[in-house]
């Protein structure tokens, strides 16, 4: 296990320091993609194979405990940026909104306690996996779009105006971010739709609203409706990023709020 929380370490300080790089040369009004982007990578392939070493160690994946469930999740939200600030080189200098948001990711994941856990046998099923990646393309959908959200935010405060002036003008942000959001919401209700085929294997029913399921759900109506605000009712960006920062925000204590403090089948590794 050592061996693994000291890679996992250095995948942490590639990332922190890929992320103040970020933070700094948009301050400076410099330019360092390519470090940057190396940096993300770097740490990405150190986690990788944390997560490697541990899941032939333990025989199973990372989605029991805590400690698992946060570093999975933070592999794969670092995944989908590096994939966009990749590919989409337009929105580069968002990284340094988003990074500082991993920041606290990363931080709660240093600070869980990485001990074992129990491996249930409703786990072993292939629908677990289809179940989870769905649901982390949908986290990664919402990430990117939060990071255009909240440049956007900062612009129409008045913070950071000039040192944002490499990124699109907000409406082009404002349609990068719907864009990620209508891919999430693809994702998510295929996720509840794996999830419900995985209940129905290890619990003999499809949906019973228990707290995670209802908050799922709960989270998909605020995708939904977001994205019927945005073509129906033609709101502003600002207020589009808004309600996309109002998406993040149930997301996150749906995916890592809910399952920890339920008392039904959901609740941590059953």
């Amino acid at each position: 296990m050592e061996t693994e929380l000291q890679i996992l370490w250095a995948a942490v300080v590639a990332y922190v320091v890929g992320g103040t790089l970020a933070v700094v040369t948009l301050v400076l009004g410099k330019r360092r993609e390519r470090t940057i982007l190396g940096l993300i990578a770097c740490g990405l392939g150190l986690q990788t194979l944390s997560i490697a070493l541990r899941w032939e160690r333990l025989g199973h994946g990372p989605f029991i405990t805590m400690f698992e469930i946060l570093c999975s999740n933070v592999w794969s939200l670092m995944l989908a940026y590096l994939i966009a600030y990749w590919r989409i080189p337009r929105i580069r200098g968002s990284a340094a909104v988003v990074m500082p948001l991993m920041f606290i990711m990363l931080g709660w994941l240093m600070l869980a306690h990485p001990g074992e856990g129990h491996f249930p046998p409703t786990y072993t099923t292939p629908w677990l996996f289809i179940h989870i990646g769905l649901g982390k393309v949908f986290l990664g959908a919402v990430l990117v779009a939060v990071g255009l959200s909240c440049v956007i935010l900062l612009r129409r405060a008045g913070i950071g105006v000039s040192r944002f002036q490499q990124l699109p003008p907000d409406r082009q942000l404002d349609e990068l971010a719907f864009r990620c959001m209508a891919i999430g919401l693809i994702f998510h209700t295929l996720m509840l739709i794996a999830g419900a085929i995985w209940a129905q294997d290890a619990w003999g029913r499809y949906w019973a609203w228990d707290p995670l399921e209802t908050w799922a759900f709960i989270t998909w109506l605020t995708v939904a409706f977001t994205l019927h605000a945005r073509v129906t009712f033609r709101v502003s960006p600002q207020a589009h990023a808004t309600m996309i920062l109002m998406v993040f925000v149930t997301a996150f204590l749906t995916f890592f709020g809910v399952p920890f403090i339920s008392q039904a089948a959901h609740q941590g590794a059953i």
